[in-house]
């Protein structure tokens, strides 16, 4: 009976954490399509209908002016249906019958909301956690070991430092680290700033480490030779029985109000910026199609991650929020980003692309994107 009962519980649990995570998405897509429905409202476009989720309509709602609100069966998805969105249309107030500047506000709106909503959770995060930072600490650790260790001209961490900086730059993220280091040597001395446990309590302090092998990372996922080069997770002295590791962690650590705000925004940069680094070694090579994630892969890791606490949770969330925002406003057929540049185009042209034309592109953009979101995530399987 205990068994099945705490069988029962794993299974109810994974339940919440999926539906954590489709919350999550749903409402990072709502809050994207309601960005397109709040800038067409200031512009006066004609508005169809603005939908949560996709397929059969559970509920809806038709106003006086004729827009219709629904609720969708499927919740990961939505849309914003402006009049005349992909073809001429007599109305004045259809979507491409208004000016060229007014349509790339509406179709750069929705990916606005997307990142202030993600700004509004790190700074909530931020403020209320602190900001999750690199640690390093000891396991299975003989203290004579690993004193003689870092006797060594004291050019090493220690147990429970925190990674603030490396050379001068401030460390979000470990491809910030992987940046900083790049290109350096084994025996190279790296400046470090830690906060380290000292016996009046916490200190931020300059210190100078030692790297332990090159600097040579195959990709942004390699994170073992990262940890090797300045010298953590790894064997450092043996004796038979006793030996010393120093590994990676994770720790909070909270800055004043000011340096917060601004460590909000640099971080949400730096969660923007990692897309650009991810698609750049995607096409030359670094990394493989296994290493991306469809609908389904997204949904596994948010539910892990989001199910851990309300840090994690807020963290995961801003973090789709940006990448969400990032990817839409990407030059790719059916993203917001392509038709933006249409409108451009059109703008300095002084007249459209065909309507068709375009139509089709986007139309063959969205099947290719559906296409890439499956094979990814069955590369997952293997």
């Amino acid at each position: 009976m205990a068994a099945n009962l705490l069988s029962f519980a794993g299974v109810m649990s994974t339940i919440g954490s999926v539906c954590l995570a489709i919350l999550i998405l749903l409402a990072m897509i709502t809050v994207h399509e309601f960005g397109h429905y709040v800038a067409g409202k200031i512009f006066k476009f004609k508005i169809n209908e603005f939908a949560i989720g996709f397929g059969p309509k559970l509920f809806k709602h038709t106003k006086k002016n004729g827009e219709v609100f629904s609720v969708r069966l499927l919740p990961l998805g939505g849309f914003c249906a402006f009049e005349g969105e992909d073809d001429d249309n007599p109305h004045p107030d259809a979507f491409n019958n208004k000016k060229p500047w007014q349509r790339i506000i509406v179709l750069f709106a929705g990916a606005f909301m997307n990142y202030l909503l993600a700004l509004l959770l790190i700074i909530i995060s931020f403020f209320a956690c602190g900001q999750l930072l690199l640690m390093t600490y000891r396991v299975d650790t003989a203290d004579t070991t690993y004193n003689d260790h870092i006797a060594v001209n004291g050019l090493s961490f220690h147990d429970e430092d925190v990674i603030i900086k490396c050379e001068g730059k401030n460390i979000y993220l470990t491809t910030d680290l992987m940046s900083a280091l790049e290109g350096r040597q084994e025996g190279d001395k790296v400046q470090f700033t830690v906060s380290r446990k000292t016996q009046e309590g916490r200190q931020v302090m300059d210190i100078s480490v030692i790297l332990r092998s090159d600097a040579d990372f195959e990709n942004l996922t390699d994170t073992n030779a990262l940890w090797r080069c300045i010298g953590i997770q790894q064997k450092f002295a043996e004796d038979g029985e006793s030996y010393t590791w120093m590994v990676a962690s994770a720790a909070y650590k909270g800055f004043g109000f000011f340096e917060t705000i601004g460590r909000s925004f640099v971080y949400s940069f730096q969660i923007g910026g990692t897309i650009f680094k991810v698609l750049g070694q995607l096409f030359t090579g670094g990394l493989g199609l296994s290493a991306f994630g469809g609908p389904i892969t997204t949904i596994r890791l948010t539910s892990e991650i989001a199910s851990r606490g309300l840090q994690s949770f807020l963290e995961i969330a801003a973090y789709i929020g940006v990448n969400l925002a990032v990817f839409n406003l990407l030059p790719i057929p059916a993203l917001d980003g392509s038709k933006i540049v249409f409108t451009v185009i059109e703008w300095i042209r002084g007249k459209p692309i065909n309507r068709k034309v375009e139509a089709v592109i986007h139309a063959v953009g969205f099947v290719l994107l559906i296409g890439f979101a499956i094979l990814v995530d069955l590369l997952q399987l293997f």
